[in-house]
């Protein structure tokens, strides 16, 4: 028998057309005037598009657990786990491999495919990578896909984690280039392609999508979906999550005037993501607990193809399982199969 290759580095040959060049693959006007469309058009051309990529009544079901809680150093204005706000929520340590096995088995046996980790991390260490490893281990050992979400990988660390057998690697660009700076200020926009790349590099698949809802406009909008399709190639999956607003962080009091985001806005965005990523798993994501079921049917009919499934997302409320059993009998949808 052959021993197994070491896993190396491959670097991308050639960096992405930005969004705003009118070569680009999507132009961020072209997702714009996407956006702009009759909403009825917008809908008819997600459709299309889903069910020549997809079975259009298949939903995936993903987990997240939160293995390492609050303290983060970041300052994402919208984060309840940074350690710059006041949001009630407690700095833990990482979760130990049983705890986290029997959130897998559990995780399982509800019909999640994946199985999503993510730790407050600026960027993990060494052995934090070490730890993380064993618990990626756990998660295949029960024959579901593993994704992390650690925060900034450097090579070595991406190497590390392809090796311990990860999927997927989660790290959001969360909005458009120029928007970042109101949101976020401890690191920059170039830092989290730069991971991107990390985790390209040594073939691990993408999760990357972003939040809406954070007081941006249309055209900012059409620059997060066209900055995703972008990239080369594109995600295989993109979480669109729109805005939870957590007492204690800033974003929560700057838009304490403004009304959240039209749900049929987000809609719109849905239906982008998939006209321009037709082969992504887009993923219904964070602010599904107060979405009603014709907002989320209407997502799904809009190529949304896969749902955080569980009683919360790392630390903000997600929608109730038994609802989202009944609300898939009566949409006629079915579990995807890995």
């Amino acid at each position: 028998m052959s021993q197994a290759q070491p896993i190396q580095w491959s670097q991308r040959p050639t960096p992405p057309v930005p969004a705003d060049d009118a070569t680009a693959r999507w132009p961020r006007a072209k997702v714009l005037a996407l956006l702009n469309l009759p909403f009825n058009d917008l809908l008819w051309q997600a459709q299309q598009v889903h069910r020549a990529n997809f079975d259009a009544n298949t939903i995936e079901r993903a987990t997240l657990l939160s293995i390492k809680t609050g303290g983060c150093p970041e300052d994402c204005g919208y984060c309840p786990q940074s350690a710059h706000y006041n949001t009630g929520v407690e700095a833990g340590k990482l979760m130990q491999v049983d705890a986290v096995r029997s959130a897998v088995v559990a995780a399982k046996q509800a019909g999640a495919t994946r199985f999503c980790m993510g730790a407050a991390w600026r960027s993990p260490k060494d052995r934090d990578i070490e730890q993380v490893s064993e618990l990626i281990r756990a998660v295949k050992d029960e024959g579901l896909e593993a994704c992390c979400t650690l925060g900034m990988l450097n090579k070595d660390q991406a190497v590390a984690l392809k090796a311990a057998g990860l999927d997927y690697y989660n790290h959001n660009l969360d909005t458009a280039p120029e928007t970042y700076g109101r949101i976020i200020g401890s690191r920059d926009y170039q830092d989290r392609l730069d991971t991107l790349d990390a985790i390209r590099g040594v073939g691990v698949k993408i999760c990357s999508g972003g939040i809406v809802g954070m007081g941006e406009s249309r055209d900012e909008r059409a620059g997060l979906v066209a900055q995703l399709a972008n990239l080369d190639p594109y995600p295989e999956s993109v979480p669109i999550n729109d805005l939870v607003r957590v007492e204690g962080t800033p974003l929560t009091d700057t838009l304490a005037e403004t009304p959240p985001l039209d749900p049929l806005e987000f809609v719109r965005v849905i239906a982008a993501a998939r006209i321009t990523m037709p082969t992504a798993r887009v993923r219904l994501s964070a602010g599904r607990q107060a979405m009603s079921e014709a907002v989320q049917a209407l997502c799904f009919l809009a190529g949304a193809n896969s749902i955080f499934y569980g009683e919360k997302l790392l630390t903000t409320g997600n929608a109730d399982v038994a609802a989202d059993e009944a609300l898939f009998d009566k949409l006629g949808l079915r579990g995807a199969v890995v």
